[in-house]
């Protein structure tokens, strides 16, 4: 993503105010991937890895290697892993390559791949092939991405959280700022990634796409929804470090320099004065995103 490849992203912010997937979403991918016959534990990989958090979660793993193409992501993964104290029977590693190209991966050499909240940016008519080349026989794919933030106990506040997220204006909403077609993708749950299974049917099979989305998504098929896993207990400024990470409103800001010396504050901060004014502004705030992950085998 063009976003995080400029000197200006703070890579240190994204990395301390975005959420942590929880153990469950690991263990229901690790669940998946013990049920493939003959299933191995040699190599993870971690496409579009980001700052590790993810990467460090492997450690099933004899070996895991974390794979993103933005050196500043990298540089912070790495100290991610150090600092997270990964068990030393698990060795990590990390590499600058884009998704679609893995030529340091072996033909069939790979037992898990996965991707968090990155596969919405991959090239799919490029990624497939090179995901089925890499993975080992019975090998398996996961990827998952979470979409637009709730308010676990201000449901009413929603439409204002959509306004503001994916608004139309340009002026008053970070809608228009997004790099696409990559947020959409997102927000719609991944449903516009083509199936593996239709891309190359002789070389994939289990497709599973399932919603960790509750009640907000009612329009998604009920036998593949599940209730929200990914939460997020947050101070008031907690919840303003993580829309200073959002990178629509990185280009928002670069669009609309004046925001930055209006008294009231820019974007950002009016909107988080505005759900203050909404909640009472209670001490905590309670968040919860919405989620789905795509899983497929190789054949």
């Amino acid at each position: 993503m063009a976003t995080f490849g400029k000197a200006t992203f703070n890579f240190a912010r994204y990395a301390a105010a975005r959420p942590t997937y929880p153990r469950q979403l690991f263990d229901f991918v690790f669940k998946y991937h013990e049920r493939a016959r003959g299933a191995k534990w040699d190599l993870a990989v971690d496409l579009g890895c980001g700052t590790g958090q993810a990467t460090v979660e492997l450690t099933p793993f004899k070996r895991v290697m974390g794979v993103d193409p933005s050196a500043g992501m990298l540089e912070k993964a790495r100290g991610y892993a150090a600092q997270a104290g990964v068990s030393g029977e698990t060795q990590i590693e990390f590499v600058q390559s884009a998704a679609e190209d893995l030529p340091f991966l072996p033909d069939g050499s790979t037992d898990l791949i996965i991707a968090a909240q990155a596969a919405h940016w991959f090239d799919w008519a490029k990624a497939w092939p090179e995901v089925a080349r890499v993975l080992r026989k019975h090998g398996s794919a996961a990827f998952w991405g979470y979409s637009e933030f709730r308010l676990s106990n201000f449901p009413n506040l929603t439409p204002l959280i959509s306004d503001y997220v994916n608004g139309k204006d340009p002026e008053a909403s970070l809608g228009p700022h997004w790099q696409q077609p990559g947020r959409s993708i997102l927000d719609s749950h991944l449903l516009h990634v083509p199936r593996a299974t239709d891309i190359l049917p002789d070389k994939f099979t289990d497709w599973e796409h399932v919603f960790f989305t509750g009640t907000h998504y009612p329009d998604l098929p009920e036998a593949q929804t599940q209730p929200v896993i990914l939460r997020k207990r947050m101070t008031w400024d907690d919840l303003h470090a993580y829309f200073r990470t959002f990178s629509s409103l990185h280009t928002f800001l670069e669009r609309n320099s004046h925001e930055r010396d209006r008294a009231d504050g820019d974007i950002a901060d009016r909107f988080l004065a505005q759900l203050k004014r909404e909640t009472g502004e209670p001490e905590h705030i309670d968040i919860e995103w919405p989620m789905a992950i795509m899983m497929v085998r190789r054949t």
